[in-house]
């Protein structure tokens, strides 16, 4: 078992209740395999974004992707954060998510964010069960990505993601990422965030 293939086992959930595997395998790597995420890879997961629920089924999601070594893959890497850029690089496809602010009435679509958020759950379990990481990204600069693109007026840029198959090489990140990278998963119990009957968080 090499270096990664044991890092892949040590981030496998250490859930408190039953899960489906597809959910206790996933983890956000900064390092991926160089074998190539093809189109016809990015079309399966942008189907099971696709198929993902909405408010009234507006589905107000949008995406820009790119693959490394075009032009539009080093701007999208122009508007992360310098921490992101400095792993980011290693992913084989980058992607801003958007969602469209108004309503078809033109009213605001409070919703919005949480139905790209359920398109983007559904394209994560997707990529999972095809071997394929997804890291998301909120150290993007959305206003420059919305110029950088010309992003038109009524629609928002989310956040960003860097893509591909799970493996790599663990040196090519710094020592500082190689530790987190090995870090142990860690996540909050259950009852500091679900409450039955009444609301119980005081701050």
């Amino acid at each position: 078992m090499n270096e990664i293939e044991q890092i892949a086992l040590d981030k496998i959930a250490n859930n408190d209740h039953e899960l489906y595997a597809l959910i206790k395998q996933r983890y956000s790597p900064r390092i991926f395999d160089q074998k190539p995420v093809t189109e016809d890879d990015m079309k399966k997961l942008f189907e099971a974004a696709r198929w993902a629920a909405s408010c009234y089924n507006w589905q107000p999601w949008r995406f820009i992707y790119a693959f490394k070594g075009n032009e539009g893959y080093d701007k999208i890497m122009n508007t992360l954060s310098d921490f992101n850029q400095e792993w980011a690089k290693n992913a084989p496809v980058l992607m801003l998510t958007a969602y469209k602010e108004k309503t078809p009435e033109g009213e605001e679509n409070f919703h919005a964010l949480h139905d790209l958020g359920l398109s983007m759950g559904n394209m994560t379990v997707q990529a999972q069960y095809m071997g394929i990481a997804i890291h998301h990204m909120a150290g993007v600069d959305w206003k420059k990505a919305q110029e950088v693109f010309d992003v038109p007026k009524g629609y928002h840029i989310s956040t960003a993601v860097a893509i591909g198959y799970y493996g790599g090489e663990l040196e090519n990140l710094s020592d500082e990422l190689q530790e987190q990278e090995q870090a142990e998963r860690e996540r909050k119990p259950q009852k500091s965030f679900a409450f039955e009957n009444e609301w119980k968080e005081k701050d």
